[in-house]
């Protein structure tokens, strides 16, 4: 088959190899494929003629005119179907862009920038502006760029191929921010595919499943004074208590669009600051076709979605935390990705992202496909979006999802339905491996920036440093302690002393892990029930619970997370097509609950015992673990710095209230309570211990003193030492 022959199929590997100027005999010719086009120019040097039965047009130069002729010369045609006259620079004068070093250390899966090289980037090449696209897709036929500036036509733009590496790239002169485009691939069983590009930075708005182009990154950041602290922040002693939010859902306009970016800085974060966090992490903003996945099956891995408006829009609206002291968590999905033919299922037209045996490419409860972690290229992909999240849009940290599905060959799995590792385990060492570099790099090249895994079985060390044979994860989430207590809770009171051991289980292992607590969307939906319905009895009782369920929360070891709504007590479940239910506020009881996490979110962070020894034992001795018969706990928290800085934690998880209730303290002059969840502040009955608490030389449960305390039904009182 000739070169114009495989040109006119679209099958040609190596359309630089023909197009553009090249020597000809003793001189030049200049070769353009323009379907559609009547006729074709050179300019400033004259018409150019169709090879006949062809798209082809050639220009003969001669020596005078390839003199004449600039190296970025401009060709200028008429389209058939209008008679228009169109004029530009030929994409077939540029040399390759993309060095060989950039192309090594993609193939190795270290380039830890590779999205500056992949994608479409705005730029000039000497001197001409225009866009340089890069795709990766090996072992095709052929690979365009198609999109509005040319039809949408494959046969237009054909690209370079970059070799072994598997990347196809072109520069394409006249192009702006916001056009559409999308790649045309030619596989190699002949199958014709238009796919999204994996790299673009900003896609359209669904249904659209266009990439777009977008300026290079301009933004002008004024959070200067965070990001010089992030490098010395100490997560593991500092309070991390975290608002987690679906932006689509917390507030709607009132004909239901959505609020932007820009709107939600303005409106979202000063709430999140009013109550007092100091985190807000996002349900995965990512671009996402479809609504209902709440972002958790992703197409655009680095395109901020366009509900909420432009990347820098974005930008803006994690700058503006930033301002507001207020740090910034995206939740992140690299255990999966969806179908949708547009995006990277069978990106080339067989297994290209996603691994080739379905026993390990495929999620068969999910519907989704497993990214293939062994390949260098897709582990490169994953690592540098991850970096890109911190580094263009100086996120703080990354949630990662579904952890567990990741670690296991056969999760989810029944029996013949896996393959077991190269050593006849179940464990998924190429995934392992993918996981530990990712938080080596991560935690490298960018000190203070955090990695939380959504980790739900025993394995043992995630959150330890790779060194020592961990994950290298910051933190995880403690879902045991997380099901445990809600499991308890959703117990009729008068039943709780049979299931005591499903508070104290936590301390067996509380000190193996790093733990974040979460009470997070996923227990808020699925008829799981909203937190304040979980609660049993009256209404009265009900709000108790969640009251005392969030003072344990916030006394109990651990850094804290919840979903929008549960801080004031939503009645219904979680609707990610709605908004919250903003008129409870107006209702006292709702307001109670808002106050209560507002104030406990206060002393968190002001009280050193609550949170220096998050991680460590040395941060908490129970003063009574063995009161089942009347389901009370009490419990020391202690800070590093100060031996003295201590708090009293004591629950009653009856309604049942409790006088001339005794424990063993330390040595104090006197005992102020500083939160009590029964205050009538919060809706509460308002009984308990105003005023100061003389201690007695009474010895108890190992103490020399002792306090005789009231303790509120379903309640929780945190009590401080008088210096």
């Amino acid at each position: 088959m000739t070169p114009l022959e495989r040109l006119q199929q679209g099958r040609h590997h190596d359309p630089f190899d023909y197009l553009g100027r090249h020597p000809y005999h003793q001189d030049w010719i200049v070769r353009a494929f323009l379907p559609h086009a009547e006729q074709v120019e050179l300019e400033g040097i004259g018409p150019m003629n169709r090879v006949e039965g062809s798209d082809l047009f050639v220009r003969r130069l001669s020596e005078e005119e390839s003199a004449r002729l600039p190296k970025h010369y401009r060709l200028r045609w008429q389209e058939k179907h209008d008679g228009s006259w169109h004029s530009a620079i030929s994409p077939y004068s540029f040399e390759p862009l993309l060095s060989e070093w950039d192309l090594h250390l993609f193939s190795e899966g270290r380039h830890h920038h590779v999205w500056r090289i992949l994608g479409s980037h705005l730029t000039e090449v000497d001197g001409v502006p225009g866009c340089r696209f890069a795709v990766w897709a090996p072992a095709v036929q052929r690979v365009s760029v198609v999109g509005d500036f040319n039809g949408w036509n494959g046969l237009r733009h054909p690209m370079r191929n970059r070799g072994h590496s598997g990347v196809w790239e072109l520069f394409i002169p006249g192009l702006h921010p916001g056009d559409a485009y999308k790649y045309e691939i030619l596989s190699r069983h002949g199958e014709l595919l238009v796919k999204a590009d994996p790299y673009c930075q900003r896609m359209a708005m669904r249904p659209d499943t266009t990439s777009l182009l977008v300026e290079e990154q301009r933004y002008e950041w004024r959070d200067d004074p965070w990001m010089t602290r992030r490098p010395q922040w100490d997560w593991q002693r500092e309070p991390i208590s975290i608002y987690e939010v679906h932006l689509g859902s917390w507030k709607r306009h009132p004909d239901g669009r959505f609020y932007s970016y820009r709107e939600l800085a303005e409106e979202l974060l000063p709430e999140v600051r009013r109550l007092g966090y100091t985190h807000i992490e996002l349900l995965p903003i990512m671009e996402h076709p479809l609504d209902e996945s709440w972002g958790y099956q992703v197409s655009g891995y680095y395109a901020p979605t366009a509900r909420f408006g432009s990347p820098d829009d974005f930008r803006h609206f994690v700058d503006r935390a930033h301002q507001l002291g207020l740090g910034v968590f995206l939740d992140w999905v690299p255990a999966h990705f969806p179908r949708d033919e547009f995006a990277l299922a069978r990106f080339t037209g067989e297994p290209c992202y996603e691994h080739p045996d379905p026993r390990r490419g495929e999620h068969k409860d999910w519907g989704t496909l497993i990214f293939d972690y062994g390949r260098n290229e897709v582990r490169n992909f994953l690592v540098a979006n991850a970096l890109y999240w911190i580094e263009e849009f100086h996120i703080d940290g990354l949630r990662v999802d579904a952890v567990a599905s990741m670690l296991y060959l056969d999760y989810s799995r029944q029996e013949g339905e896996w393959v077991p590792n190269q050593y006849g385990g179940r464990e998924n060492l190429e995934a392992i491996s993918f996981l530990r570099e990712l938080n080596e790099v991560l935690h490298a090249r960018f000190p203070g920036a955090v990695t939380i895994a959504e980790e739900s079985t025993a394995w043992p060390m995630v959150s330890r440093p790779t060194y020592m044979g961990g994950l290298g994860f910051s933190m995880k989430w403690n879902m045991g302690w997380m099901h445990d207590t809600l499991s308890y809770f959703q117990t009729d009171p008068i039943y709780r002393k049979y299931h005591h051991n499903q508070l104290t289980f936590s301390q067996l292992y509380l000190w193996t892990e790093n733990f974040v607590l979460p009470f997070s969307h996923d227990e808020v939906v699925h008829l799981k029930k909203s937190m304040l319905e979980k609660m049993p009895g009256d209404p009265w009782q009900q709000f108790a619970n969640l009251r005392l369920l969030y003072a344990y929360h916030y006394a109990h070891p651990g850094k804290k997370l919840l979903f929008m709504g549960s801080d004031f007590g939503q009645r219904s479940e979680w609707n990610a097509t709605g908004q919250l239910e903003w008129p409870l506020l107006e209702v006292p009881e709702h307001q109670g609950v808002r106050k209560l996490v507002a104030d406990l979110n206060h002393l968190y962070r002001h009280e050193p015992a609550l949170h220096q020894g998050d991680f460590s034992a040395e941060g908490f001795q129970w003063i009574d673990c063995h009161d089942s018969e009347q389901s009370v706990l009490s419990f020391l928290r202690l800070a590093h710095d100060d031996p003295d800085n201590l708090l009293v934690c004591i629950f009653n998880f009856t309604p049942v209230p409790r006088l001339g209730y005794r424990i063993g303290v330390p040595p104090a002059r006197a005992w102020r309570e500083v939160l009590n969840s029964d205050s009538v502040w919060y809706g509460g009955s308002n009984l308990g211990n105003a005023g100061r608490l003389e201690p007695q030389p009474q010895p108890w449960m190992g103490f020399e003193q002792s306090l005789e305390l009231t303790l509120p039904p379903l309640a929780g009182l945190i009590l401080k030492p008088e210096r």
